[in-house]
């Protein structure tokens, strides 16, 4: 049991065993007067204490509504939080098998390239032509400094 519940059967018990030893004194008559309309001859010291334990009862029983909606609450969460993990599951799902696809596709055209030759650039042939001249420049040049230095030195 709660405790909740343990304390309200104690405070019953020992409400009902105060008026088993004092029902004399509940029991006595006394007047009652509510303002507008008098009444003579009331057990005012039962009237209380029925009045406290059913306030007792009152409070005992909104505490437990109280629990169970809070409970209601966290499942409904529950649910949510669920659902929310569900679908965050199926998205990241989704965006591992995109990006899958992307590399494998990527993987599929640098395996095709490296598999072919590669196709010369449109300005690579002028490129190797003035590289060839170039070179053919320099040789000249090398050679006449050879000569040169042929003819100087002896």
């Amino acid at each position: 049991m709660r405790m909740r519940t343990i304390v309200l059967i104690i405070i019953v018990v020992l409400a009902a065993i105060f008026a088993v030893l004092n029902r004399h004194a509940l029991m006595f008559g006394h007047t009652l007067n509510l303002g507008f309309v008098t009444y003579r001859g009331v057990p005012l010291g039962l009237i209380l204490l029925l009045t406290g334990l059913a306030l007792g009862l009152l409070f005992y029983l909104w505490g437990n509504v109280d629990r169970l909606r809070a409970q209601a609450d966290s499942a409904r969460l529950l649910r949510d939080m669920e659902a929310l993990r569900l679908s965050l599951d199926s998205q990241e799902g989704s965006r591992f098998a995109q990006l899958q696809s992307y590399i494998d596709e990527r993987f599929e055209t640098l395996g095709q390239s490296v598999g072919r030759p590669a196709l010369p650039a449109p300005g690579l042939e002028a490129t190797n032509a003035r590289i060839d001249a170039l070179q053919r420049d320099l040789n000249v040049q090398l050679a006449q400094i050879d000569d040169y230095l042929k003819r100087r030195l002896g």
